[in-house]
């Protein structure tokens, strides 16, 4: 059948070509309006629970996550000349397009008894916009001190440590836009930290997901021309053929213009995860041009008639490709079946164009090798390199003499890295994809140890009946307090804030300013401020003290909101943090009058951690399931199925010990690496495997003749093919993202282990389990 495909792509060779350009100009159009990814990726399914409490939060409270902060540490913060540049600065971040709000030192506000009318006014603590003298400092920084509701909010006595919250608006920043309007709000505070002397921080979730995003494109840019070049080295180091080398650069080129056309068609934009999928076709498509023109160039030099070399490299390299490319395919397709949305679109953009860039491969190489010059000597001489042909004999001499030392070597190996698996944790944090060093990482760093943290956690305690927060308001308030401090007093969690925190602020202004006065209010001081609970939000702005009242409550006053910054925990540390306040809060609320939901960025994070890292687990066993299937499909034989899997389990495990020793924990772009490699590395299996079995006879001889026969036929272009491969991924070994790097070395150790397994291993399990036929 394959020869007759054979003989059909040669003779419609044009029509095949022109359909190709023609489709991939229709890609290329595609391709080009393909974006970067403007919103956080939804790890969790839309029918998730958590992801429903933290949808239904966002309606009536708003968005948790859109406060990007800025922070410094200063002594001289209340001097004339500074503090005139600090407040000159918290003006013009007002200016900006996309800033809707900015809550500093030099913005913050005092509440004011009304003689006259008995109600609270929200008055400046420094008054004006434009410079202000000494005197004026000085009086105003005497009044912000005797305020405790600012105090580890905006500022931190012990550590002189300051911050700025700047909310941005919600759409800006899920769109192309929040690149220009955090570029701007960072230049403005570096422009005071020149003025000043001051080291500047930033930090919240709208900076670091703007600046990840950017990283993210910049990177694929990066990779995708490093892998195409160092490809292209390998190649013409190989085949010594310029011709050969284009060729081979345009079947991995025409893929990638498909892959990011595909992403376009389907609706994805780039994420973090799938903008590794055009350097992944480079990895990937160079090894089927690779094998592809090994067996031209064998087929060549044993027929000498070019047109005979490329229908017997087509005939007997067409089925060998094609499985090679639906295991490589089925280890990346298998995150397709996971509920994840960012792992489903990883999975169906490279699982297609895995197989597209077979069939690219399968048109384009044929067809235009017939057009160009037979292989001259030059291009051939790799087959007789002599240093891989001792490291073939070698191979061949320890599967025939020594299988017994290959199986205790390998056996002791495995124990070994079965005991790193028991060393492995899972556990990821936020931004553990960024090196130490980096500077989002130490300014995150630096506001967990000044301000306990920036990642927000949300706690909405439900009344369960409307009006809920009026009837006996007190005691509900106590408990909310009481539940606050202890919130507080966690080390990972900064003070909380919540609408007793702002009636604690109203107490004190209604006992003219004591800040002694700074409490829960009593049975006489709620008959005064219980006016304000029944205030509805005041979107004018006018009222400053009604809009902090109001977005501590829905509308329906049945709801009460806590809010809480703390630190980048992880996702280890968070579940026991969360059972912990899950405890404290049962008994603090009747679960018979009120109901407490823990949500918020932090939440759906952890959340979508494990069920990502639950997901890639599954599909690790969905990819070796099917792949298992398309083995015994393929070879049709159990005692090859075993020889087959044995070589492909052991790298995997080798390479999870790896990382229980070297202490590499289980998170998202760790566990990637086992469904990558198994999908990866067993086309080296099944090339080595086809070889053997389209030649296999019944006699015991023979037989062990066939497989060191199929070492020296095979051994070649697997040694090419694995060099190509790791060196693809060791390229992501100089990402900025940690997580990328564990991939590039992970993989590339796990295809190393894999090339000796399928070289050593696999040929003496097939002599040792030849059973002798009459």
């Amino acid at each position: 059948m394959w020869e007759r495909v054979a003989h059909f792509v040669l003779r419609n060779r044009l029509l095949l070509l022109l359909i190709l350009f023609v489709s991939t100009a229709f890609m290329a159009w595609q391709a080009s309006k393909v974006e970067l990814s403007y919103e956080f990726s939804r790890a969790i399914p839309t029918d998730n629970q958590k992801y429903l409490t933290y949808q239904a939060f966002r309606k009536e409270f708003g968005e948790d996550g859109n406060m990007l902060v800025i922070g410094f540490t200063s002594k001289t913060i209340f001097t004339e000349k500074t503090f005139n540049q600090f407040q000159k600065l918290n003006s013009s971040l007002k200016t900006i397009k996309g800033v809707e709000d900015v809550l500093s030192v030099t913005t913050s506000v005092n509440l004011v008894k009304n003689a006259a009318t008995e109600r609270l006014q929200a008055v400046p603590v420094f008054p004006g916009d434009g410079p202000l003298s000494q005197t004026v400092i000085d009086s105003g920084a005497a009044l912000f001190r005797t305020l405790p509701f600012y105090r580890t909010i905006l500022y931190n006595p012990a550590t002189d440590s300051y911050l700025t919250a700047v909310r941005v608006n919600r759409d800006m920043i899920n769109s192309k836009a929040r690149t220009r309007l955090v570029g701007e709000i960072v230049a403005m505070a570096d422009s005071f930290g020149t003025a000043s002397g001051t080291e500047m921080h930033y930090s919240g979730l709208p900076l670091i997901r703007t600046q990840l995003a950017e990283r993210v494109s910049k990177e694929m840019k990066w990779f995708l021309f490093g892998s195409l070049a160092l490809s292209a080295l390998i190649l013409l180091v190989f085949f010594r053929s310029f011709s050969t080398m284009l060729l081979s650069l345009a079947v991995v080129i025409i893929g990638v213009i498909w892959s990011l056309g595909t992403m376009h068609l389907f609706g994805y934009s780039i994420t973090l995860l799938n903008a590794l999928i055009p350097p992944l076709i480079v990895v990937i498509g160079i090894p089927n041009c690779i094998y592809f023109l090994n067996k031209y160039h064998l087929a060549y030099n044993a027929t000498g008639d070019k047109k005979s070399a490329l229908i017997q490299m087509v005939s007997k390299m067409g089925i060998v490709t094609l499985f090679c490319n639906i295991a490589a395919a089925i280890g990346f397709a298998v995150f397709a079946l996971t509920r994840s949305a960012i792992l489903k679109e990883f999975g169906v953009v490279a699982g297609i164009n895995i197989m597209v860039i077979f069939f690219i491969s399968f048109i384009l190489i044929p067809s235009v090798l017939s057009y160009l010059p037979a292989p001259k000597s030059r291009h051939t001489k790799y087959l007789d390199n002599p240093w891989l042909l001792a490291v073939l004999d070698k191979l061949e001499h320890w599967a025939l003499n020594h299988r017994k030392w290959i199986y205790i070597g390998t056996i002791a190996v495995v124990a070994v890295s079965i005991v790193g698996i028991t060393r492995l944790r899972s556990e990821g944090f936020i931004v553990d994809d960024l090196p130490k060093k980096d500077k989002i990482f130490r300014d995150l760093k630096y506001f967990e140890s000044n301000f306990k943290g920036v990642m927000p956690l949300e706690i909405v305690i439900d009344t369960k009946q409307k009006n809920g927060m009026r009837k006996n308001p007190l005691l509900t308030f106590e408990k909310i307090d009481s539940f606050s401090q202890f919130i507080a007093a966690q080390p990972e969690m900064a003070r909380p804030l919540s609408i007793v925190e702002g009636l604690k602020f109203a107490r004190q202004a209604y006992y003219d300013g004591d800040s002694s006065n700074y409490g829960i209010p009593n049975s006489f001081d709620i008959s005064f401020l219980s006016s304000y609970l029944n205030t509805r939000s005041d979107s004018s702005g006018k009222n400053t003290f009604t809009r902090l009242i109001s977005s501590f409550m829905d509308s329906n006053k049945q709801k009460a909101r806590i809010s809480v910054n703390m630190a980048d925990v992880g996702s280890k540390r968070l579940p026991e943090l969360m059972d912990k306040l899950g405890v404290e809060a049962t008994r603090h609320f009747d679960t018979s009058r009120y109901s407490v939901a823990f949500t918020g960025t932090s939440v759906t994070f952890l959340e979508g951690t494990s069920f990502i890292i639950r997901g890639l687990k599954d599909s690790v066993l969905y990819a070796f399931i099917l792949i298992t299937l398309c083995m015994l499909y393929l070879f049709k034989s159990l005692r090859i199925l075993f020889c087959s899997l044995i070589p492909n389990i052991i790298p995997l495990v080798i390479t999870a010990g790896v990382m229980g020793w070297a202490g590499v924990t289980l998170k998202p772009s760790t566990v990637l690496v086992f469904s990558v490699a198994l999908g990866i590395a067993i086309d080296i299996t099944i090339r080595f495997l086809v070889n053997y079995k389209q030649e296999q006879t019944g006699n015991e001889q023979e037989q062990k003749k066939l497989v060191i026969d199929t070492i020296h036929t095979t051994g070649i272009s697997i040694i090419y093919t694995s060099l190509v491969l790791i060196v693809g991924f060791v390229i992501f070994c100089f990402s900025g993202f940690g997580g990328t790097q564990a991939l590039g070395w992970l993989t590339s150790l796990t295809l190393i282990v894999a090339t000796l397994t399928n070289l050593i291993l696999l040929p003496a399990l097939l002599i040792s389990t030849i059973r002798s036929k009459k």
